[in-house]
């Protein structure tokens, strides 16, 4: 679905009253192949690019150098930005940033129509795309009465409008509650299971990344790591030099393996966690 090859990105800023340009490395040879229908997460600090990464991915941004393609298309290509816009849907991390109507279904319905969709085409998919993120009691609703998630739930609901065959979340619960994030990442989840949609969450919390088929970490624009989280959140000393977290319950499990108890260091959730210490428990009595 999505491919890199020696990505590498420069932030060019130049200074107004000398006309000196500063050139600022952001992305340094990035390679990345993403299969369609799969659930990546792309984990690291503030800095560290994963964010301009998440702009190559529909042609926000485009390469200083090396390649990327979405379904084939390259994105310097502009000829096929049409294509490559449609296939990739992306939410940002302020949902009043990306929301644009006084109505949520008006919203829902700005992108195929400016996709040129027939009207009674447009009026389906508003419907399904509502329902599939469960906000269709509020079709009729001002969007600036609605909950920091149930605003996320509609900017992901103008993205599914298009029919794309991607969605790129760019941190879309930074900015949420615990119940927020939660109702969000439910949403993600089975649009990707049941529909077979491809997804790329760019986030910062350890247990969104853990629910993921694949995790990469980035730092300082280059890969680091990359592998089934599972793999990834074993290596707990290499993600806290940088200035990562892991899960809690993966971050126990680590701590008593390091006080020499047999115990799994790939644990990633509170069940797993429960099933080895309840194993340690009936070894010592």
């Amino acid at each position: 679905m999505l491919k890199t090859e020696d990505l590498r990105f420069d932030f060019v800023e130049e200074n107004p009253e000398t006309g000196e340009k500063k050139r600022e490395e952001i992305l340094k040879d990035i390679n990345i192949e993403i299969e369609k229908g799969s659930f990546t997460a792309i984990l690291g600090h503030n800095g560290s690019g994963k964010s301009t990464l998440a702009k190559h991915f529909n042609a926000i941004l485009t390469p200083t150098s090396g390649k990327v393609y979405v379904n084939g298309a390259d994105t310097a290509d502009t000829t096929r930005l049409f294509d490559i816009r449609s296939s990739v849907g992306m939410v940002f991390q302020n949902p009043d940033n990306q929301i644009v109507a006084a109505v949520v279904e008006d919203d829902v319905a700005f992108a195929p129509e400016n996709l040129g969709v027939e009207p009674a085409e447009i009026r389906g998919r508003v419907d399904e795309s509502l329902a599939a993120v469960g906000m269709t009691e509020y079709a009729k609703a001002e969007p600036s009465r609605l909950s920091g998630g149930q605003k996320q739930r509609v900017a992901v609901a103008g993205v599914l409008a298009m029919r794309p065959k991607c969605i790129v979340l760019d941190e879309p619960t930074a900015m949420l509650d615990p119940r927020g994030r939660a109702e969000v990442m439910s949403i993600v989840k089975r649009l990707n299971r049941e529909s077979g949609i491809t997804v790329v969450l760019i986030t910062h919390y350890m247990d969104e990344a853990a629910e993921a088929d694949r995790t990469i970490v980035i730092d300082d624009g280059r890969i680091v790591l990359d592998g089934a989280p599972r793999e990834v959140f074993s290596n707990t000393d290499e993600l806290e030099e940088l200035g990562l977290d892991v899960p809690q319950v993966t971050r126990l499990a680590d701590m008593l393996k390091k006080d020499g108890f047999d115990i799994r260091g790939d644990i990633l959730t509170v069940d797993e966690a429960a099933e080895e210490i309840a194993k340690l428990l009936d070894g010592r009595i």
